[in-house]
């Protein structure tokens, strides 16, 4: 985790927690995240809808690593953070995962090809084709702030629908793909959350060949 030295234990869930979450957002102006949160306002001023921030605790501009999901959830609308601290399992899969591949989050970097929430308060809709090619300028935008970046991975299937785009832009990046850790895929069947944590080890020993 990057040290700005505010750092508090890192664990799932801790974006629960209201002084966290005021504890975050103290920091998304820090040098490694600044040009990223500057690039969540200009979302924001240009389209009008709600885009949650980086996470401060990730890697930020110094990330090799970029995860790519589908779209925001709910409890990152109400964290205000897109971020594997997240009270909900999905989030907590993905800490536990990555913590267990020993993928170190100063590393990476986590976003969606549709940076704001889809669908009603209550109810979130899969991301659409329309939806897609509306947010791909910011993918684009997103992928210059990011220049020691090794690796895209493409969370999911509808995240994998920007595989084309995003080897375009970054013909020298690495692209892979895997599985999405939600609790509806992960506790699916038996071998599913072994599946995912077999796809991030390789993923790490990519970053860190041996």
């Amino acid at each position: 985790m990057v040290n700005d030295g505010n750092i508090r234990p890192d664990g799932p869930r801790t974006l629960g927690s209201a002084e966290e979450r005021e504890a975050r957002a103290g920091r998304i102006r820090a040098a490694h995240i600044q040009p990223l949160t500057a690039l969540v306002q200009a979302i924001r001023s240009e389209t009008g809808l709600g885009v949650p921030n980086f996470d401060p605790a990730d890697g930020g501009v110094g990330a090799r690593l970029l995860f790519l999901l589908e779209a925001p959830g709910k409890k990152a609308v109400g964290s205000g953070f897109v971020s594997r601290n997240n009270p909900d399992e999905t989030a907590k899969n993905f800490f536990e995962l990555n913590h267990a591949a020993g993928i170190p989050r100063q590393d990476t970097v986590i976003w969606n090809i549709v940076p704001w929430y889809l669908g009603s308060g209550t109810k979130i809709r899969p991301a659409r084709v329309s939806d897609i090619a509306a947010a791909s300028p910011y993918l684009a935008r997103l992928l210059a702030e990011l220049p020691k970046l090794e690796i895209v991975v493409l969370v999911g299937r509808k995240a994998q629908k920007a595989k084309d785009e995003v080897s375009k832009l970054l013909p020298l990046v690495r692209v892979v793909t895997m599985p999405h850790p939600s609790p509806l895929y992960v506790n699916r069947l038996k071998g599913n959350r072994a599946q995912i944590l077999s796809r991030l080890e390789e993923i790490a020993q990519l970053l860190f060949p041996s």
